[in-house]
């Protein structure tokens, strides 16, 4: 297994229960929003606009991801399980039927970490290994082709990948010493390597050593450094690299000057470039730039920013995840809130009302994790 001492921490989910050890606590799966293609994972294609339990289980751990109309999450005893559209593959489940409750993909019961693009998924497990699966155009799945494949299939032989965020045909990903790597679609410069030629394995980002965390949307990545600061590059449309500016970049650029940023940050969007950024800082507060039509920024505003703004006075943020149009987040008192688009019910208010400020997601207080992915109109969280 790799060495994951010093500097180097597991995610959140292996460090609060110790190496090795999915927790054993009971956590229940929640979903809402748009499920046409049965993404929701709650055997049928009806749209909610409130949380509703996936099955009955508590065995869920805290890795979930929603990609486009598909989800994932990963449960306690390390296994995988999928659901939603699979026309490209991207459930892993070796076929392209749609499936309207989680399956199980595989036999493995070393999961470590699952991330849902648009139409493919990346994964990583205990032994350092890294997966990717689903439609492989543009090398999106990090083979070295752009063949689709329909089972999870091991990105070379590797064993010190960490971990792995996949966006629109391409992934970030970090390994084991602090090094930077990407793949696939980057027709914006979203690979960070300086040019805009898209590739079907793993580049590394620079030279430097000091990466802690990637994620990744449809035309640009956000990462952090170990020594607080914040990275950003790719399409810069609405502003959403956070440079006072709308030019594109094709390196990592620096988001001000700050070095307080937290382990916690998302960035959402789809096709055109109408993306934006979210991000918590270690004082709890948090903050959005980008795109804002509907909201999405949380600043009471639909303005477009290309800088940070607050979002409110508060410092009490834990988690933040973006998603198309929308916004959902964690307090630090375990309470979940959602902003912006509406339309299908993806923010779990209840209604499919357009709100442009945070409001509180039913009472609560047992949410834990937020699901990651790209270009969503559907949510899910873990609580207690």
């Amino acid at each position: 297994m790799p060495n994951y001492s010093g500097k180097w921490k597991l995610p959140t989910v292996m460090q609060a229960e110790g190496a090795g050890n999915w927790p054993k606590r009971p956590f229940k799966l929640w979903a809402w929003g748009f499920n046409d293609n049965g993404q929701l994972g709650l055997g049928d294609q009806i749209s909610r606009s409130s949380p509703a339990q996936v099955g009955a289980l508590t065995t869920w751990g805290k890795s979930t991801t929603n990609g486009w109309v598909d989800s994932g999450a990963i449960k306690t005893d390390g296994t995988l399980w999928t659901w939603g559209r699979n026309s490209q593959g991207q459930l892993g489940l070796g076929n392209i039927i749609a499936y309207h409750s989680p399956k199980q993909v595989g036999a493995l019961t070393t999961w470590l970490e699952v991330s849902a693009g648009e139409y493919h998924m990346m994964g990583t497990t205990t032994d350092g290994t890294l997966w990717g699966w689903g439609d492989g155009k543009l090398g999106g799945t990090g083979h070295g082709n752009t063949t689709d494949v329909s089972s999870p299939v091991q990105v070379g032989a590797l064993t010190d990948w960490l971990t792995v965020s996949a966006g629109y045909a391409n992934f970030g990903s970090i390994k084991t010493d602090g090094t930077l790597w990407t793949c696939g679609r980057n027709t914006s410069g979203q690979l960070g390597v300086s040019d805009t030629t898209s590739r079907s394995s793993p580049v590394q980002v620079g030279a430097l050593t000091t990466w802690s965390k990637v994620v990744v949307t449809y035309s640009m990545m956000l990462a952090l450094k170990t020594d607080g600061t914040i990275w950003a590059w790719g399409t810069n449309t609405s502003g959403q690299l956070g440079q006072g500016n709308t030019t594109d970049y094709s390196s990592p650029v620096q988001i001000g000057a700050l070095t307080t940023w937290s382990a916690s940050f998302s960035c959402g969007g789809q096709h055109g470039g109408e993306e934006w950024t979210l991000a918590v800082k270690t004082d709890g507060t948090a903050w959005a730039c980008g795109r804002n039509e509907f909201g999405e920024l949380g600043d009471g505003s639909t303005t477009n920013r290309s800088s940070p703004v607050q979002i409110g006075a508060l410092t009490d943020w834990a988690k933040v995840s973006a998603g198309r149009r929308c916004s959902n987040a964690t307090k630090t008192d375990n309470t979940l809130w959602g902003w912006g688009q509406n339309n299908k019910g993806q923010l779990g208010t209840g209604n499919t009302t357009y709100y442009s400020s945070p409001v509180q997601i039913g009472a609560l207080t047992t949410w834990v994790e937020l699901a990651g992915g790209a270009e969503r109109q559907h949510s899910m969280a873990i609580s207690n």
